[in-house]
């Protein structure tokens, strides 16, 4: 790498025992932008494994650094709500969805006990933005909700505004309150507070929001205060929608089926070393289906294409937002993090019963929305509500088992890309095998900030931040992380000790299993049975960490 004369941020700067005390230092800490996608399976990204295009996020990563081992919890709006406030899910008050369960840890919005980043780094003198995907809200049903979804009727609210984002430390949020949307005609569109009640011709809200970063970046680099964006895509998600174009980018290319695309991501995987020196990390296949026998073969190929090109269009997306901060001289003190909310989802969403939650049956023009239970309409146009289904998360998530809402490695683990040329001094190019979770995002931002994280926010006292700063991973290449990390969405339990092991509980088994990351990377040998203290051990630690918490009690519990 060629020598850069560069100025470090505050934190480096303090790290080299260099005084950093006048008001000009404050100006070159480093930008933040946290990515966020939706679903992505762990193996989607090409330098994760995948066939997919994406040359811009693998430009991060080869200039970057790629964790193998960063954990989110599992579901859509609890991760997003332990990313935000860096506590865990239930401790933010979201520990299943965006209804209220009426327990603390589950009350289906963000808690007032709990600071956003935004919060904070707007204390600190950031500028703060959001764009995309919000899904943190209580979101009631209203008697004309299918109206609504249509866009038959509008209000003027989708969720309470005091939980809207503008009203939550961002200075500016254009995007979605509720979680699912038609690609292109979303529901819950909002300005601020403001609904968005039309959309262009030719909308596609990837593009959009893509659009909106790069429009916001460049009016940030005429301002001398750094940046926070949490720019949360709403893709791949279902329904499954994608441009004509994007679609026809891997029209063939999924035709060779589930084990063969399997087979191949996993070989490239063990190429480029993904899992150090483990050899034999691909889960055994969850499905005995042959591909050749399969009567849906042109369907099941189509929709894998269309979740590709959903892919494809954020990554290029996520190209422009890279051009601007190089344009405007930003890249090299913007720290960029990349993750997925939680592994590929199984659900099947054509069995799922139209024009009901945030489900529509109609458009807004008055077509039919098709949810193809017989698969008898190819998925991708906005008149299609389809999803990929179990055998292709299988693929998508290589090597790991399961996927979304489990508490196996293919639910709980994400991708996650770290980019900073001014900041990641160690393992420049490589992968760190660091251990992480999205709640040490926050605690990543209070120190590169600068900021103060608050005893008390307006009159509220605020939960202690559980996330540990992963500034040490980018400057030294290691760092005392977490004794151990808990999980729990609907009954589905886990639990990793900070030295790789780690426990599982489904929620239809009442056994616990055990296994070793270390040795055992994507959970293929439970060894429960070979130590029964090192189960009673992790168990008790489990429960102590779900009554901190706020995991129990939980429904049904």
């Amino acid at each position: 790498m060629k020598a850069k004369n560069t100025i470090l941020p505050a934190t480096l700067l303090a790290m080299t025992g260099v005084s950093c005390t006048s008001p000009s230092d404050a100006d070159k800490r480093p930008n933040i932008i946290v990515i966020l996608a939706d679903d992505l399976g762990y193996s989607d990204l090409g330098c994760y494994g995948g066939e997919i295009r994406t040359p811009n996020l693998d430009r991060l990563a080869s200039e970057g650094v790629r964790f193998t081992h960063f954990y989110n919890a599992s579901r859509s709006c609890p991760t997003r709500a332990s990313l935000l406030t860096g506590l865990y899910q239930h401790q933010a008050g979201i520990g299943r969805m965006t209804f209220d369960n009426h327990l603390p840890g589950y009350r289906g919005t963000l808690s007032h006990n709990a600071v956003t980043i935004a919060e904070v780094l707007k204390t600190a003198g950031y500028r703060t933005s959001m764009i995309g995907k919000w899904h943190v809200a209580e979101t009631p049903l209203r008697e004309d909700q299918r109206d609504w979804l249509n866009h038959q009727v509008f209000h003027d609210t989708f969720s309470d505004l005091e939980n809207y984002p503008v009203n939550r430390g961002f200075d500016t949020h254009y995007g979605t309150i509720y979680g699912v949307v038609d690609y292109f005609d979303p529901f819950s569109l909002v300005e601020g507070e403001t609904p968005v009640n039309e959309v262009p011709e030719g909308y596609y809200i990837t593009q959009a929001l893509s659009d909106r970063a790069v429009k916001e970046v460049k009016e940030y680099a005429k301002d001398e205060r750094p940046f926070f964006m949490y720019l949360a895509y709403t893709a791949p998600h279902w329904p499954l929608q994608a441009l004509p174009e994007d679609i026809a980018r891997y029209e063939d290319t999924y035709k060779a089926g589930w084990e063969a695309i399997r087979n191949a991501r996993y070989e490239r995987q063990r190429e480029m070393g993904l899992f150090g020196d483990q050899e034999d990390f691909l889960s055994p296949r969850q499905f005995n289906d042959r591909w050749g026998e399969n009567p849906d073969a042109e369907w099941d190929a189509r929709a894998m294409a269309v979740h590709a090109a959903m892919v494809d269009r954020m990554d290029q997306g996520i190209g422009s937002l890279i051009d601007a901060l190089e344009e405007t001289g930003q890249l090299d003190n913007t720290l960029i993090l990349f993750l997925s909310d939680n592994g590929c989802s199984s659900e099947i969403c054509q069995n799922f019963i139209p024009g009901a939650n945030d489900r529509p049956d109609l458009t807004r023009d008055g077509r039919p929305v098709v949810y193809p239970k017989d698969k008898e309409v190819l998925p991708g146009p906005e008149t299609t509500y389809a999803s990929l289904g179990p055998k292709w998360a299988n693929v998508t998530n290589t090597p790991f088992r399961f996927w979304k809402a489990k508490a196996y490695e293919g639910g709980i683990c994400t991708p996650m890309i770290a980019h900073w040329p001014d900041g990641i001094l160690r393992n420049i190019g490589g992968i760190t095998e660091e251990y992480g979770h999205v709640m040490d995002i926050m605690a990543t931002c209070v120190e590169l900030a600068g900021a103060e994280y608050p005893e008390t926010y307006s009159g509220n006292e605020i939960i202690p931040m559980e996330g540990i700063s992963l500034v040490p991973i980018f400057t030294r290449g290691h760092r005392e992380g977490h004794e151990y990390l808990g999980f729990e969405h609907f009954h589905e339990r886990a639990f990793i000790s900070a030295d790789g092991w780690k426990i599982v509980r489904p929620k239809h088994k009442g056994k616990w299993e055990l296994y070793d990351l270390n040795k055992d990377r994507s959970e293929q040998h439970d060894i429960a049975d070979l130590h029964p203290e090192k189960v009673a051990e992790m168990v008790a630690a489990y429960e102590e960490w779900a009554r901190r918490c706020m995991v129990e009690p939980s429904p049904g519990n």
